[in-house]
């Protein structure tokens, strides 16, 4: 089946907050680590909403965000002890046809946290896929590679910078 690079977000219900601990992004990120049929090229999570640049087709792609938002959702309620959605509705996909606008994707994506004021620049965010493309770290061993876009680590720090 023919995949896809689609630039993905979900936010909290009501905007509310859906990552409220250590626990809360390192679940999550197990969760998409076991979406073995997808490559994820990029993550960010931030407190009430993520962004994730993946390939997939389509018909997986469905599948595996109801599977992933659904499992995140009930292992938070079960935690807190709550109940109802978590959130806000389906899944927003926007498809990547270019490779000017994957690379643009790539930059955006990490970039989000020092563009909402989280942090002073993008290396300091730890719940994101920069620091891996960076060479900073090889944390998340279920991303798909991409500084080699850039020629090297450097060239990917170099680009991102750019965009800052």
């Amino acid at each position: 089946m023919e995949t896809e690079i689609s630039h993905v977000t979900s936010r909290g219900n009501d905007r509310d907050v859906i990552f409220r601990d250590e626990l809360d992004y390192l679940t999550f990120l197990r969760i998409l680590a076991a979406r073995r049929e997808w490559l994820c090229h990029a993550f960010c999570l931030m407190p009430n909403h993520y962004h994730l640049l993946v390939e997939a087709s389509p018909v997986s792609l469905s599948r595996g965000m109801h599977r992933l938002n659904g499992a995140f959702a009930r292992r938070f309620n079960v935690r807190r002890e709550r109940s109802g959605h978590l959130f806000e509705g389906p899944y927003r996909p926007e498809p990547v046809a270019r490779d000017a606008h994957f690379l643009e994707a790539s930059r955006y994506i990490v970039l989000n946290p020092v563009r909402a004021g989280l942090c002073a620049e993008p290396a300091a965010w730890p719940w994101s896929s920069y620091r891996q493309h960076a060479g900073i770290d090889a944390r998340w061993g279920f991303l798909a590679e991409v500084h080699g876009l850039f020629g090297d680590t450097e060239g990917f720090r170099r680009f991102v910078a750019g965009g800052a």
